[in-house]
């Protein structure tokens, strides 16, 4: 086994990965007591010292992983976040790169990249993307045409939340969440008692129907990404067992030879 392939034995080992995870998660603590003045009067020093403890620990561990995989470390999407989140926190947040210093805490987004349980979550809401992007614009239309409609009815009776277009938008989408959505309904059936049919049809296709296809979609894109991970772990173990079948033919090929000229030459002495 050659050091390349010792660095990726090591770098991919099980042990390795959750003392990743353990510092990842002991860098989120850190950060967070930083935001406190109380903390940082009495422990400052203390803990910038950890931070930058971690940091190494997370540009050696990158480098390891470079050295392990070379450039087909950067065909990963993962690697590519991973990288990225490293590379943001080593330039020095002194002077003009001082806002960089609220950054240090997209460090605990690698949580993401190394537990793999987040990671399919993560992939699984990337894969619904282009399904909620349509019933986004759905939804959008639906909100605009009964703003439009709600403007024109409530309008002059209800001014503070349908006096114009971009009002009745905003009230509209309160009213999509449900926060106080009775109380603008009964200001409005005040005046108008069978404005109520309008709030319930709308709850029911906003709230109900459209908010409803979106978990929907994301449920199926969970679904369709599990899936895949599945057929591309019973891909690789096939191609690992083929590769030690390969292996083990290779060996009883050459104890046959070996047996072979054994023979040969006991045949010769004798």
């Amino acid at each position: 086994m050659n050091p390349r392939d010792r660095v990726r034995a090591l770098v991919e080992h099980k042990r390795f990965q959750q003392f990743i995870i353990w510092v990842i998660v002991v860098n989120a603590v850190t950060l967070g007591l930083e935001t406190s003045r109380s903390v940082m009067s009495g422990f400052g020093g203390l803990l910038h010292a950890v931070d930058h403890v971690i940091l190494g620990i997370f540009v050696l561990e990158l480098v390891l992983r470079l050295y392990a995989h070379g450039w087909r470390f950067f065909r990963d999407p993962w690697n590519v976040f991973d990288f990225v989140i490293v590379a943001i926190s080593v330039i020095p947040t002194s002077g003009p790169f001082s806002v960089l210093r609220a950054l240090r805490i997209l460090r605990a987004l690698r949580l993401i990249s190394a537990v793999p349980a987040m990671r399919r979550v993560v992939s699984g809401l990337l894969a619904a993307v282009p399904g909620m992007a349509s019933i986004g614009a759905l939804l959008g239309l639906i909100i605009y045409v009964a703003a439009v409609m709600a403007t024109k009815l409530f309008g002059a009776i209800s001014p503070q939340y349908f006096g114009d277009l971009g009002t009745t938008l905003f009230t509209l989408f309160q009213t999509m969440t449900g926060e106080a959505w009775p109380d603008i309904a009964r200001e409005v059936m005040a005046a108008a008692p069978f404005a109520w049919i309008f709030f319930v049809i709308y709850i029911l296709i906003s709230s109900f129907a459209v908010l409803n296809l979106f978990i929907a979609v994301i449920v199926s894109g969970m679904e369709k990404t599990v899936t895949n991970d599945l057929v591309e772990a019973e891909e690789q173990h096939a191609a690992d067992q083929a590769a030690s079948d390969a292996l083990i033919l290779e060996e009883v090929r050459a104890l046959r030879r070996e047996i072979a000229e054994l023979r040969e030459q006991q045949r010769e002495r004798t």
